[in-house]
C-alpha cells in the first residue's frame, strides 16, 4: 500500500477530521448523518441513519439519502487513490444505477469492496495518460443484515492536465 493511500485512511478514520471534511465538502452528508465506519484500502463501510433529515413520507430513508451513502463508500477508497499523486488525477461519477429491494427505516451500511479496481484504474490510467472507468458495487443492509438496496456506480478516472 502506498504510504499516501494509508495516511489518507487515517485521516478518513478520525472523527473529527472526517466531519469537518463533510461540512466543509459534502454538507448534505454531515446533516443527513452519513458516516464512514470501516475503511481499508480494499473494503469501506458507510452508513446513514433514518432520521428527521434524510426521512421521506413514506416513513423510511430517503432514495438520494441512500445514494449518498453508497456513493460515499465507493468514493472514499477512489479518493484513498488519488491522495497526493503525481501526476494528479481527477475522478467524477459518470453513471449511477440502483435497485431497492426493502424499506429502509433504520440505520443502512453500504459497503463496497471494489479497493483493488480502483487501485488499477488509476495506475492505468497514469501510466497511458488515458482516461479510465471503473464500475463498482455497494450493497446498503439494515442492522438484521437484509439487503436494502444495491447501487452500481461508475467512477471515471483522468490524469489532469499540468499547466
Amino acid at each position: 500500500m502506498r504510504t499516501e493511500t494509508k495516511a489518507f485512511i487515517q485521516k478518513m478514520k478520525h472523527p473529527v477530521i472526517f466531519r469537518m471534511f463533510l461540512f466543509k465538502k459534502l454538507p448534505s452528508a454531515f446533516f443527513a448523518g452519513a458516516r464512514v465506519k470501516e475503511l481499508d484500502e480494499v473494503k469501506c463501510v458507510a452508513t446513514v441513519p433514518f432520521k428527521w433529515f434524510s426521512q421521506n413520507p413514506f416513513r423510511s430513508t430517503y432514495f438520494a439519502c441512500l445514494s449518498m451513502a453508497a456513493e460515499m463508500s465507493t468514493g472514499v477508497l477512489a479518493m484513498a487513490q488519488l491522495y497526493k499523486r503525481n501526476p494528479p488525477v481527477s475522478m467524477l461519477v459518470v453513471k449511477v444505477e440502483s435497485e431497492y429491494f426493502k424499506k429502509a427505516t433504520g440505520r443502512t451500511s453500504f459497503v463496497c469492496e471494489d479497493g483493488i479496481l480502483f487501485r488499477q484504474a488509476v495506475e492505468e490510467t497514469i501510466i497511458t495518460g488515458e482516461a479510465r472507468t471503473v464500475k463498482v458495487k455497494s450493497t446498503g443492509k439494515n442492522k438484521e443484515g437484509e439487503i436494502v438496496a444495491e447501487f452500481f456506480i461508475t467512477w471515471s478516472f483522468k490524469v489532469k492536465q499540468q499547466l
